[in-house]
């Protein structure tokens, strides 16, 4: 499920271009009394409960010109709930890519872990082909173009430019657009430090196996903020903020803490309780590069990850 923080009202300029782009139509309303969204959706609105839900659910409610998908967001006195009334776009079809956000220019997608993001080799699944095959039945001139990549056993938020031209500003200007990027990982073992930051230059050796050094050894300096949200008996559940974007960059600043990210056969231990590398792409922010409004994006953190700390 995906939380838009801020939409970008790009979309509405277009929409004579694209039938994709109509401006969605709100109902609004206020909030009086403290409740849950589901269980307000619920006493004020006169549809079904199952149709509430996936208004929910589809990305249809907005709080305070915000979107929310979680049942149980609590409101408050005086928030102000939109409801949309217009029809979903069911164009777009995947079970390994959801559609988060569209316009002219680009996509942002959410992708599942086991699925590459552009093709490699004879591995015919990848983002791109799902994005171009849609742009295709929706009869956009278009090709996807990918901004930045995922590990394939990465889940999680990407951006997919629909030009060449495109994904060209987001390249030459990628520090200054892009202004928050988050991952959430369940680690092994159970960390000491709520917080901290790692900082060392990467570099890949001859195998391809990236690795680390305290001092300049050639590579490329990385620097990564950490937090964690939660710890059980075995594992941890921690934030990283990246200020730089380096291979591997996550998976080995946790190995260098000596807490792998869990199910990662290349700089792990053995520690899989999931069975799949445990580490999601779940807060994307950045200016659209043609209209420059704030774009910010989040998802929920995996059920399978929490499943972990819910053992305890």
């Amino acid at each position: 499920m995906v939380l838009v923080l801020k939409h970008c009202t790009f979309a509405v300029m277009i929409k004579k271009q694209n039938p994709f782009f109509r401006k969605a139509r709100y109902e609004q309303m206020e909030v009086r009394e403290e409740a849950p969204l589901l269980e307000w959706l619920l006493a004020n609105l006169s549809q079904s409960k199952s149709k509430t839900k996936a208004t929910l659910h589809n990305h249809g409610v907005k709080v305070n010109k915000r979107l929310v998908t979680k049942f149980d967001y609590m409101l408050k006195p005086g928030d102000h709930v939109s409801i949309s009334t217009s029809k979903k776009n069911d164009t777009f079809q995947s079970k390994h890519v959801k559609l988060v956000y569209e316009d002219r220019y680009l996509v942002v997608v959410e992708k599942n872990n086991g699925i590459l993001s552009m093709a490699a080799g004879h591995m015919s699944l990848n983002v791109k082909k799902v994005l171009d095959d849609y742009f295709h039945k929706s009869h956009q001139k278009c090709t996807a173009h990918v901004v930045h990549r995922l590990d394939r056993d990465t889940s999680g938020l990407m951006i997919y430019a629909k030009s060449m031209e495109v994904e060209q500003l987001f390249e030459h200007d990628w520090h200054n657009i892009v202004y928050d990027r988050r991952y959430i990982a369940v680690l092994s073992g159970q960390m000491e430090d709520n917080e901290g930051v790692i900082a060392n230059w990467l570099k890949d050796n001859k195998a391809y196996v990236t690795y680390s050094s305290p001092v300049d050894n050639g590579g490329k300096y990385a620097v990564s903020h950490f937090h964690v949200l939660d710890r059980s008996a075995n594992h941890s559940l921690v934030e990283f903020k990246l200020e730089t974007g380096r291979k591997n960059q996550i998976r080995v600043h946790a190995a260098d803490m000596n807490h792998p990210v869990c199910g990662d056969i290349k700089y792990g231990n053995g520690d899989d309780p999931i069975h799949r590398l445990a580490l999601h792409a779940y807060v994307l922010c950045f200016y659209h590069p043609l209209t420059h409004q704030p774009m910010e994006f989040s998802t929920s953190i995996p059920v399978s990850f929490r499943k972990v700390f819910a053992k305890r």
